[in-house]
């Protein structure tokens, strides 16, 4: 799949300068409206239900096992070329990490929602960080980037992922106090696993609804056009949103992991990345962090989600293989 943009392409002191202030930067016209028709052209077939048919419609959000892979650098070489920066080269990203699947995320609301209905970001429902796979620790490699890539348009109030800008701090310095590592919702190492819910989100709310740490103007929804890819710091805040307009909304949040841990102690400090420099900006600490180190073992964890998707890859491809597609097409 060719992409238009150039390979070349290099962050300007204005982005750079926007990523340290607010943790994110947004790219546009990174792929081609073409090529986001051929990589979605299977996603009706695979949720079972009619583009034009509202009352098929499976459910409001709805989270798809991928199966189809693309290179990042192939198909959004703009996009690409500036997740090698953030993170300090291509040489630091682990292989696995360098391809893109149609793992969809599609948002498409509730029949009973209006486009005029309040939208509180405050009181979304979803509130997180990713990363539920594995102890965190504020060197973690796992989770080392955010990326949205835009595979519809999304306009205001149309369910474009929220996102709280004031929330990475708070998270470094939590991060920070604890080299044991915590868990993927933010408790303490130990803590027994929590269902979706409340509980679980206990922390992350609290920050979002105190406005003496999370500011309105921190808040902001990732909205924009097919081919726009949105590159967030790891620990940024962020929810699903409520699509009032019900015009459909598909996304993709491809991971991004480290070869070696984010390293807060480098010898030459022009070394650190800028996802480095974010955390330690954040931390009042440019300097480095001489001092850090984690004191417990890293480890991963097997989310309730991993076990989902591995039964809802064989229903997609048994659509696809019914309604005439190929499953590894």
């Amino acid at each position: 799949m060719p992409s238009t943009t150039d390979d070349q392409y290099a962050l300007t002191e204005e982005q750079k300068e926007h990523w340290m202030k607010h943790g994110f930067i947004k790219l546009t016209n990174c792929f081609t409206r073409e090529q986001a028709d051929k990589f979605t052209s299977s996603i009706w077939t695979r949720l079972g239900a009619s583009p034009d048919d509202k009352s098929t419609w499976p459910t409001e959000k709805l989270n798809m096992p991928g199966h189809m892979v693309v290179s990042a650098a192939d198909f959004a070489p703009k996009a690409w070329a500036a997740v090698c920066e953030l993170v300090g080269g291509e040489e630091r990203i682990i292989d696995f990490a360098k391809d893109w699947k149609d793992g969809f995320i599609v948002n498409m609301g509730k029949p009973e929602y209006k486009p005029d209905d309040p939208l509180d970001y405050r009181t979304l429902d979803n509130w997180h960080n990713d990363g539920d796979w594995f102890t965190h620790f504020l060197d973690s490699p796992e989770q080392a980037l955010l990326i949205i890539p835009l595979f519809s348009d999304i306009k205001p109030r149309g369910g474009g992922t929220v996102i709280c800008t004031d929330g990475i701090k708070p998270i470094a310095q939590r991060l920070y106090d604890h080299p044991d590592g915590m868990t993927p919702f933010m408790a303490k190492r130990g803590t027994p696993d929590l269902p979706k819910g409340p509980e679980r989100r206990a922390y992350w709310d609290s920050l979002v609804t105190n406005p003496e740490i999370t500011r309105d103007e921190s808040f902001h929804e990732a909205c924009g056009s097919v081919g726009d890819v949105y590159l967030l710091h790891p620990f940024m805040l962020h929810s699903s949103s409520r699509n009032l307009l019900r015009t459909v909304r598909i996304i993709t949040n491809p991971p991004v992991a480290l070869k070696e841990p984010f390293n807060y102690n480098r010898a030459d400090p022009q070394e650190y990345s800028l996802v480095e420099k974010k955390t330690l900006h954040d931390l009042g600490r440019p300097e480095g962090l001489p001092e850090w180190k984690i004191t417990m073992p890293r480890e991963r964890v097997t989310p309730a989600r991993i076990k989902a998707n591995a039964r809802g890859v064989e229903t997609s491809r048994t659509r696809e293989v019914e309604e005439g597609g190929s499953p590894n097409h």
